[in-house]
């Protein structure tokens, strides 16, 4: 039996008689977004702590009813930052606290953008609400990201046949294929894709404010791929 340690060394390019060739292969394609989301900041302020607290609770809560009213269109809901800042002025030799202002984070994720239109303007016409986005996006498991990494593998398959080819030869065996990624499309905002109302009076009724048409932002989903093949003897 052959010591393990005396075989030889497996050679990394191949043999004159089975040469390695390594290729990569890339694809990019584009295609509809699924999902958007929209991040949205309630806020709150005045010169009583309880006060702030309550017109901020108030307002969340007009906020996660409106959103939640609109059913299966909005898949995710979720709270993020809350804070309640005191805004300390100086006034002699003492500080004192001016103000408190309130803050909380919601961010929704819809499927239906007929919906996300008109959820977004509703929003925007709350009182101190701002939001932000909508920012378009593939979910992890869409058919997009399958497909761009079935066509890297084809293009590795081809390079690799033109260069065997080239050299009189032909393609023998895959030997490995190395996935370096499949790039999600990272969400992006589209331009003019924010929107802010701030308003100081009464909140307008949701019925007056128009829908926005929004046109999703097509996605690019990018795979790469490290391929190493061998092939048959050249002729040279």
């Amino acid at each position: 039996m052959t010591d393990p340690d005396t075989r030889p060394a497996a050679l990394p390019y191949g043999t004159p008689d089975a040469p390695r060739l390594a290729v990569r292969g890339e694809a990019r394609i584009e295609a509809d977004p699924e999902i958007a989301r929209i991040d949205i900041t309630v806020q709150a302020r005045g010169t009583d702590r309880t006060a702030t607290l309550k017109d901020l609770t108030h307002r969340n809560d007009q906020v996660l009813t409106l959103v939640k009213s609109y059913g299966d269109a909005v898949e995710k809901l979720d709270t993020g930052a809350f804070s309640v800042t005191p805004e300390i002025t100086a006034k002699g030799r003492h500080e004192r606290v001016r103000a408190y202002h309130g803050r909380v984070r919601v961010t929704a994720t819809l499927a239906d953008f007929t919906a996300l239109g008109e959820l977004t303007t509703r929003l925007a016409d709350l009182d101190l609400t701002r939001v932000d986005g909508p920012w378009w996006a593939l979910r992890p498991d869409s058919p997009a990201h399958r497909e761009a990494r079935r066509q890297a593998v084809r293009e590795a398959v081809q390079r690799a046949r033109e260069y065997a080819e080239a050299l009189g030869a032909r393609l023998d065996a895959v030997l490995e294929l190395a996935d370096t990624g499949a790039d999600d499309a990272t969400p992006m905002p589209v331009p003019g894709g924010a929107f802010r109302s701030v308003a100081y009076g009464g909140a307008a009724a949701a019925e007056s404010a128009p829908a926005l048409d929004l046109e999703p932002a097509r996605q690019e989903v990018y795979a790469q791929i490290n391929a190493r093949f061998t092939m048959t003897r050249p002729t040279l």
